[in-house]
């Protein structure tokens, strides 16, 4: 089963290098598991016992099942969020550049990456087109290169002998990609993408491509590794693990209680968007599930959020990293977060739940505090928490590396989140 539920989020992964795919492959998964898409612009016509799905922006979607007959405020939510979209490099909107005979792209940091792991690295060109037809029509597609086409090479240790001691990496000048020699003057990545599109969807001739949302990503697939395969290496590991665990609890669940996945964009840069935690997208959808201004209330205080956003393991070469007792180790169960100054939305009652729900499904469960002499990163919870006013837990599955081009998990943590993350869709009673 464990090699299994791997393979499965190894699929997921590779077929998620940005997060409009991300949105794309859970879409479909849901709609082959019975759900129906339901569209923003329209009314809805919601059945009990239905299972729907809604998009926003193409990487934003919330996925919910109405369970058993019964009034929805009465019963509560079980809610599961997590975040699409990675630390990743970002095409700039006018990128070329020619340079010493080859042409590169320039491009925008997202999110707080760690870049020297992205030199040397086998890199190819993902995301979202959107052109003008013939006709006038404007629309949007996916685009994946899916094969090597750029890499960004080290300088040579020859040439810069500090480089190990710790030289400050310059983002506008150090890192944009080199994809191939600039013997073809005026090199154009619109007319690049042009031929990408009609490759990929044939349908899509005689274009202008007008604008894009790009990302670079490794394409070096995930592999579970070590002497016993005790490590699940992958990129993007942050979060599109929760996402799948999400899925699969969600799609494993037993369709008796009402339950909702959120998986968002933006959250690596702070969630303000439309479709971001910090946005109104699980408010709006919320709204149309219980119109009633008071019984949506009283839906929301009989619900309960599990926040899934991968945590910091405690690093062999760097134990002083953690507080000493709480270091979470990899493939020790999913991590409870928890911060007093609210970093994390985990309050005793519903870190004691989550506690008695590991427990009860057999589940080993760890606490992260972070060291009192060092800052606190965040995540979707406390925002979700303080625009709902929903009881949030902080969880995550311990890894190394998070933001960096690859990052590590233990190969059993995966499958204890799906475990526990089904115990909670199941669970008759919340806090």
């Amino acid at each position: 089963m464990q090699d299994q539920q791997l393979q499965d989020l190894a699929d997921f992964i590779a077929s998620s290098p940005t997060p409009f795919h991300a949105t794309a492959t859970l879409r479909e998964r849901l709609i082959a598991a019975g759900f129906e898409a339901l569209n923003e612009r329209e009314d809805w016509q919601l059945k009990a016992g239905g299972r729907y799905l809604v998009s926003r922006n193409d990487s934003s979607i919330i996925a919910f099942q109405l369970g058993a007959e019964g009034a929805l405020a009465s019963r509560g939510l079980r809610l599961i969020g997590a975040h699409t979209d990675s630390p990743c490099l970002r095409v700039k909107p006018q990128p070329e550049k020619d340079q010493q005979g080859l042409w590169q792209l320039g491009v925008e940091i997202y999110g707080g990456a760690l870049l020297a792991p992205w030199f040397d690295r086998d890199l190819s060109l993902a995301g979202r087109v959107t052109f003008r037809r013939a006709d006038g029509a404007l629309e949007s597609r996916l685009i994946d290169f899916q094969r090597p086409i750029a890499v960004i090479p080290n300088l040579a240790i020859h040439l810069n002998r500090g480089v190990n001691d710790g030289q400050a990496i310059n983002p506008q000048t150090d890192m944009p990609p080199v994809l191939a020699h600039s013997l073809e003057a005026g090199r154009d990545l619109r007319a690049l993408l042009a031929a990408q599109l009609q490759q990929q969807h044939p349908d899509c001739t005689d274009i202008a491509v007008l604008d894009y949302e790009l990302s670079f990503y490794d394409t070096q697939p995930p592999a579970q590794i070590g002497l016993e395969g005790d490590f699940f290496s992958a990129a993007r590991l942050d979060n599109l693990l929760s996402c799948h665990a999400g899925l699969q609890a969600l799609l494993n669940s037993d369709g008796k209680q009402p339950c909702l996945l959120v998986c968002t964009d933006h959250e690596e840069v702070g969630s303000a968007s439309c479709c971001g935690a910090d946005g109104p997208f699980l408010e709006d959808v919320l709204r149309r599930l219980v119109p009633d201004d008071a019984e949506r209330i009283q839906l929301i205080q009989r619900s309960l959020l599990v926040s899934a956003d991968n945590a910091h393991a405690v690093h062999p070469n760097f134990a002083m990293k953690h507080d000493e007792n709480h270091g979470p180790k990899l493939n020790a169960g999913p991590v409870i977060k928890i911060n007093s100054n609210q970093r994390y939305a985990t309050n005793s009652e519903t870190a004691a739940f989550f506690r008695h729900l590991c427990a009860s499904a057999e589940v080993p469960v760890q606490a992260f505090v972070v060291r009192s002499d060092m800052g606190c990163g965040s995540t979707i919870g406390p925002i979700t928490a303080s625009r709902l006013g929903v009881r949030t837990v902080d969880i995550g599955v311990p890894t190394f590396a998070m933001h960096s081009i690859r990052e590590l998990a233990g190969s059993r943590d995966p499958g204890y989140l799906i475990t526990v993350l089904t115990a909670f869709c199941n669970s008759a009673q919340l806090i």
